[in-house]
């Protein structure tokens, strides 16, 4: 009996996805829980499982393309059975398309009176490009339903004839002799001149990945919306590392690798409920405390950088964490996260140390209000008991959004963070 391959819904605000890749073509075999294909959402790429064993009898629906989660994407059966051709909707359920309320900002006219049948993506997209209502009610949705889709969205740009509402004055290119062109203050370069490096004639251009752009209109959004303070502290860690070399080999029979990632997971949660203010969030309405620690882990992918979330944080032992580290460190770089995995985190963790950075000066991952960046441990020469003594050192970067941070709060954080660590275990 033939089994329908589907577009999975990954994650309660994701309702669609894009086929990054087949693994297989029309005529192989494969296994049951086999990879089978690879999805792509704004948040995560991640391996879809055969949900039987069979030969692949129909694959319905090209790479590149973006369906509703519940789509037939492929069909799998015997070797030589027959299967009526069917459309990729033929077996498609109805979705609901909930509004997400994360990175929440006041919603144009539009998403408005338009959010139940828009995805949170396309929402995003319409307030994002300053789509009118007028603009909204041109586009023709081919998403199920008649819902606008991504897709939708895109082609419109391309077409676009309307100009985007004006800027305000503060947010409008300057102008002047500081902010022209080269080519209009000291000419056009001499037509004989050898094309510079970098000129067309040595360019490739690389498509960006799903998840590349939108880190990077995340980051730019991130600068835009919240002012960037960054305050640096160096913490000694001759105790962490103590402990950590007493018991890795404990915890590698439990089959976890023993990290400093999770030592500063644990520094951060002391910081944290020392100072909830830093768990927050800032809006409009006010600041929005968030009951739960969560803290995200930045991964470098091939993609670019993803931050899995481990939940409810607090809950877990040293042990749990490193194994939570552990756990979703290893399926980001093998693509098998989940989108509900990527969101809700309170508090994020970037670990450059382990590249070689001394420090940094780390963007906000919104709607959050900080981000921790650790640095390499380096020995160094460091003034002990009046005394020149060689330690273990590190810096701890603490950015912080400035309109819900001062300071002071932000120092007193790094401090305990730095105590912690220094103390380590807590007596």
């Amino acid at each position: 009996m033939a089994t329908n391959v589907v577009m999975p819904q990954l994650g309660e605000s994701v309702v669609e996805g894009t086929v990054g890749k087949w693994y297989k073509k029309v005529g192989d075999q494969i296994e049951q829980y086999e990879a089978i294909m690879e999805v792509v959402t704004d948040k995560v790429t991640t391996e879809i499982p055969s949900p039987a064993a069979g030969t692949i009898l129909q694959i319905l629906v090209d790479e590149g393309t973006t369906v509703q989660a519940g789509t037939v994407l492929a069909v799998i059966g015997a070797e030589g059975e027959q299967v009526a051709m069917q459309s990729p909707t033929s077996h498609a359920k109805p979705v609901s398309a909930p509004v997400s309320t994360s990175d929440a900002k006041p919603a144009s006219a539009a998403p408005a009176r338009t959010a139940t049948r828009l995805t949170p993506v396309v929402t995003r997209m319409i307030e994002e490009n300053n789509i009118t209502d007028a603009e909204l009610a041109t586009i023709q949705g081919t998403g199920q339903g008649g819902r606008v889709s991504k897709k939708d969205i895109e082609n419109f740009l391309k077409t676009r004839t309307t100009k985007p509402a004006e800027l305000a004055p503060w947010e409008q290119p300057g102008t002047g002799e500081l902010f022209r062109p080269t080519e209009e203050v000291f000419g056009k370069p001499i037509a004989s001149a050898p094309p510079a490096r970098g000129s067309a004639q040595g360019e490739e251009i690389v498509p960006l990945s799903p998840i590349r752009k939108s880190g990077a209109e995340h980051m730019v959004r991130s600068k835009q919306i919240a002012p960037h303070v960054t305050t640096v502290h160096e913490a000694e860690m001759s105790r962490v590392m103590a402990y950590q070399k007493a018991h890795e080999a404990e915890f590698a029979k439990q089959g976890v690798k023993l990290t400093y990632t999770a030592f500063f997971v644990q520094a951060a949660l002391a910081a944290l409920k020392a100072f909830p203010i830093v768990n927050a969030t800032f809006s409009d309405q006010g600041i929005v405390l968030k009951r739960d620690l969560n803290i995200g882990i930045a991964v470098a992918i091939d993609d670019g950088l993803i931050v899995p979330v481990i939940k409810r944080a607090a809950d877990k032992s040293l042990l749990g964490i490193a194994r939570a580290v552990n756990d979703l460190a290893t399926r980001a770089r093998e693509k098998r996260l989940q989108p509900d995995e990527v969101t809700g985190g309170t508090f994020t963790i970037t670990n450059y140390g382990v590249f070689g950075s001394l420090f940094g000066t780390p963007v906000i991952n919104q709607p959050q209000s900080a981000i921790l960046g650790v640095g390499a441990i380096q020995k160094r020469a460091v003034v002990v008991d009046e005394a020149i003594a060689i330690r273990p050192m590190m810096y701890l970067a603490l950015t912080f959004d400035h309109r819900l941070l001062d300071g002071a709060i932000g120092d007193q954080f790094v401090q305990k963070l730095k105590r912690f660590l220094e103390e380590y275990p807590a007596t």
